[in-house]
């Protein structure tokens, strides 16, 4: 088998249209060294490729493109079972109905994650990266900047989502996402790349992922859970004085107050404008240092 660079992976059931809209995004990149891993649960729409002869059948006949069934568990034990099928470097997971932002994500990731292996330390070739972009939000028809750097405090505020992250695919050599965590899955194995296996994050400055939002972890069952989740490994991974620390900090600079805004499809632009400028400003002040 050629050497494969990216894994794509997409973990669907009942998509409807969602699945073909987001392998069409992946197909259409002008960077062609990638596989696409479909884990489907077990879908009766008629959405996988190969059930679709009209609009699916362009996609089944790449053979880049495999599709995997089988029941499982949700969102997360579907990744899990995806990862035995992975033979790419770098690993990213698509939700149905998000979309590689344009033709030249792929391209541009591969380039930037050259230079910056190339221009690493020998001395620390064994550390794995875990390369991270920014995120176009359909809803609120806005660029979501993620921080350019991750201290152990942005790390608590919030993480990339993982549309937008490139795994080194050692990262799961040792364990997939935790199953327990049914909103929170990519959030705490993200932190477990950073805190256990010292994975350096690098921040891409592009938008990999358009997001579409409005899915199940959206909901407010889903958001009552997700703050519990975010105590819960919070305190696993920085201790409850720190968490709690943080958390004081975030109610302090009304945070609460902020996430509507940022959520608010009459504020969001603005707000994500904002942020976008510090982060900028941000990685000006730290590459003169």
């Amino acid at each position: 088998m050629a050497h494969i660079f990216f894994s794509i992976v997409i973990v669907s059931l009942n998509p409807g249209k969602k699945l073909a809209k987001t392998v069409k995004s992946v197909l259409r990149q002008e960077y062609g060294n990638f596989e696409i891993i479909i884990k489907d649960g077990g879908s009766t729409d008629g959405s996988l490729p190969e059930d679709v002869p009209a609009e699916g059948a362009c996609l089944a006949a790449d053979s880049r493109v495999r599709i995997f069934r089988g029941p499982d568990r949700g969102i997360y034990d579907g990744m899990n079972q995806a990862l035995p099928e992975i033979n790419g470097d770098y690993v990213l997971f698509l939700n149905c109905g998000d979309s590689l932002y344009d033709p030249l994500v792929l391209a541009r990731t591969a380039e930037l994650i050259g230079e910056t292996e190339a221009g690493r330390d020998s001395r620390l070739r064994a550390r794995p990266f875990l390369f991270y972009g920014d995120q176009y939000n359909e809803k609120q028809q806005s660029r979501v900047c993620s921080a350019p750097k991750l201290t152990d405090f942005a790390c608590y505020r919030n993480l990339p989502c993982h549309q937008v992250c490139f795994y080194d695919a050692s990262l799961f050599w040792e364990r997939g996402y935790d199953t327990d965590f049914r909103v929170r899955g990519d959030y705490e194995h993200f932190l477990y790349c950073l805190y256990e296996r010292d994975a350096e994050p690098v921040h891409l400055p592009l938008v990999v992922c358009s997001y579409e939002g409005g899915g199940y972890s959206e909901t407010k069952e889903s958001r009552r859970r997700s703050a519990l989740e975010h105590r819960v490994i919070t305190r696993f991974y920085m201790g409850r004085v720190k968490s709690a620390c943080y958390r004081g900090i975030l109610l302090a600079t009304l945070a609460p107050l902020r996430t509507r805004m940022a959520e608010s499809p009459s504020m969001a632009k603005g707000y994500n404008a904002v942020k976008t400028v510090v982060y900028t400003l941000g990685r000006r002040k730290g590459k003169r240092k």
